[in-house]
């Protein structure tokens, strides 16, 4: 990979459910020309609101842009945003960059009582198989083919924290090979899903700075996992099908997924994008807003949710 240049062939693993393909999304051999456009990123220490039901204590010097930003930031870096996006965190450090996606799956509460029983090999088989149909679909954008390589981490449930969290390792058609640290924190009618993104000589730098920016991260009250009641909307499924694609990966049981497996993009990628041309001018022109207090400290495990 290029150290000069920053580029980083970004990666965000993930299956996108039916709603997720826009009308406006282009269909056929040529995407739509994405217009270059500097991102209204904001400089932290902040708090950044995650939509009704959670926000994020933004460290000093971090950077955090809101629900448009992180969709023009999806769409400049050749990734379809699924609608879901409530906020992304970015961060440059000597010699290359990362960012993080946030998206809440208004899905219900979703048990997880799977917790000792994930068969990683059988999801990986799964996610294979839904990279290759999402291949098709970016082929047809003129994008970048991605092949799924396998687990760095894989999946780990937290009981203390209602945090599913694995990693997986990805390789572009050019050779170029990213990292996707994926987060899902449990909430009372839905869950949060965090995405990392970065090369895999970053991951080192990378991923200690996104674990104590995520410790910043709540639930508003009436939101959290632990204030789930009886007669609370349910999900439909537990962590398995979270892990395999959500919403779109429960499809499976209705037969729907056969029908629509055209409109299902399993895999996020973003091609050679010059992240310091996505930065350039936040520090001059974005406006800082300051926290309540300093942020808190670095966890030693798992984010807390």
């Amino acid at each position: 990979m290029n150290r000069i240049v920053v580029a980083v062939c970004c990666t965000v693993v993930a299956w996108l459910g039916i709603a997720g393909v826009r009308a406006e999304e282009p269909r056929g051999n040529t995407p739509a020309p994405v217009e270059p456009k500097v991102i209204p990123w904001k400089v932290g220490p902040l708090t950044g609101d995650l939509g009704k039901r959670a926000e994020l204590r933004v460290p000093k010097g971090m950077l955090f842009t809101d629900v448009a930003g992180t969709m023009d930031l999806l769409r400049m870096t050749q990734n379809i945003p699924t609608g879901n996006e409530v906020g992304s965190v970015a961060e440059e450090f000597d010699g290359g960059a990362w960012f993080a996606i946030f998206e809440f799956e208004d899905v219900g509460y979703v048990s997880d009582e799977e917790k000792n029983s994930i068969d990683a090999n059988a999801l990986l088989q799964t996610m294979m198989e839904g990279n290759r149909k999402g291949n098709e679909e970016r082929r047809a954008r003129g994008w970048e083919t991605l092949e799924l390589i396998g687990w760095i981490r894989p999946p780990y449930y937290d009981v203390k924290t209602n945090n599913l969290t694995w990693s997986t390792r990805a390789r572009s058609a050019d050779g170029h090979e990213t990292v996707n640290h994926n987060v899902r924190i449990l909430g009372r009618d839905g869950v949060m899903q965090v995405t990392l993104v970065a090369s895999p000589e970053e991951m080192e730098v990378a991923l200690p700075a996104f674990n104590s920016m995520l410790s910043g991260f709540s639930y508003n009250q009436g939101f959290r996992y632990a204030e789930y009641k009886k007669g609370d909307r349910l999900a439909g499924y537990g962590l398995t099908a979270l892990i395999a694609g959500g919403a779109a990966a429960a499809a499976v049981k209705t037969g729907l997924l056969q029908k629509f497996w055209k409109l299902i993009v399993a895999a996020l990628v973003a091609g050679a994008a010059g992240l310091r041309k996505l930065f350039g001018s936040s520090r001059g022109e974005a406006s800082p807003v300051t926290a309540e207090g300093p942020p808190p400290p670095p966890p030693e495990n798992t984010p807390i949710g």
